[in-house]
């Protein structure tokens, strides 16, 4: 393993005070949400978890969309079920979102679509994204520019992107009733703005609530473990770790790179139960990488913060945002996902 160490002196962003407005105040839904969470115990972290594996609802799947997916940097949320949202309306959801950025244009609010005001608004299924049958389709809304040419068909660039998806949602599906869709997971790549004004529509039609969904040490460590764990045809990325050290007056960040093929046999010496990965399997995962790099540089991570993970199945950052880098793992790492923007409802 060649371990090294990046000094990174980048202050830490701010959410747009427009973002920070509609992820305020609770909404009826969530009212409604508390008597159930006031009958449901405390579920702790499960002590194992499945290896990710290729779900066979992935041949349903439309390639050119999961393909337009990958690679790309989402930020993610966590939503609570929406009311009375049916998937026979996309064509007038399309419509009436887009009615609706146009009025909120008008208003002199930020929304970032051009100075023309040419855009489309798409919302379309993406099929056998989920993890069961029970779970709820996926569907995904696009802002898409409009040709200014009249000869021209074609749409122009994707302005703004966002898709919700349910993965393994069992333990929310069972709290409520038929009325609501259960799509916990939302991820979203464009500019903030949109995601506040689109946020806001979706809270006004279906009585539902975004929060955004940061990853904490503790779960990113178990990300790495899993996607190491992921046997792969070919490895497209180094395995790469990023601990923040707290100083003043800026932080200073450790980043540790690792061959992927490196970092897989590692994990192949510490796992013990076949096809699953341990808390105790993560936790000597994470301890030897320690003691390898203290060995080199006579650094103790564990008095650092790990805030991103990077491998050839995915990467991630504490700060919500994830870029998803292999298909065949698509449906195993939206399955932790969800899992997490679950946890963070209940």
């Amino acid at each position: 393993m060649d371990p090294y160490v990046a000094q990174e002196l980048t202050p830490r962003q701010s959410t747009s005070s427009g973002l920070k407005d509609y992820l305020i105040g609770a909404t009826p839904l969530q009212k409604r949400l508390e008597s159930v969470r006031k009958q449901t115990s405390f579920v702790p972290t499960p002590p194992q978890r499945k290896i990710p594996q290729c779900s066979q609802l992935q041949e349903d799947i439309d390639s050119q969309k999961v393909a337009f997916l990958l690679h790309k940097q989402w930020t993610l949320y966590s939503v609570t079920p929406l009311y009375k949202f049916s998937y026979n309306n996309l064509k007038e959801y399309s419509k009436l979102l887009n009615a609706f950025i146009a009025a909120e244009k008008q208003k002199g609010l930020a929304v970032e679509v051009g100075e023309d005001f040419n855009i489309k608004v798409i919302f379309s299924t993406l099929l056998g994204m989920k993890g069961t049958q029970r779970d709820p389709e996926a569907f995904l809304v696009q802002i898409l520019s409009k040709s200014q040419m009249p000869s021209e068909n074609r749409e122009g660039k994707v302005l703004w992107t966002g898709w919700f998806c349910c993965v393994f949602g069992d333990n929310l599906l069972e709290t409520v009733s038929q009325d609501f869709t259960c799509l916990p997971l939302f991820l979203a790549n464009g500019a903030e703005s949109n995601t506040a004004i689109i946020g806001t529509w979706f809270q006004k039609t279906f009585d539902c609530y975004f929060s955004p969904l940061a990853i904490n040490a503790f779960n990113l460590s178990w990300m790495a473990a899993m996607w190491t764990a992921c046997q792969m045809d070919c490895y497209m990325a180094t395995t790469e770790f990023l601990w923040s050290v707290p100083c003043s007056p800026q932080s200073l960040d450790i980043s540790y790179a690792i061959h992927p093929e490196d970092a897989k046999a590692l994990w192949d010496s510490v796992h013990k139960t076949p096809g699953e990965v341990t808390q105790e399997e993560v936790d000597l995962f994470m301890d030897c990488l320690y003691s390898h790099f203290h060995r080199h540089f006579k650094i103790h991570l564990s008095a650092t913060r790990l805030v991103r993970v990077s491998t050839s199945v995915a990467s991630a950052h504490t700060d919500g945002k994830v870029k998803i880098l292999c298909h065949k793992y698509l449906i195993g790492v939206l399955a932790y996902l969800t899992e997490l923007a679950i946890f963070q409802i209940e």
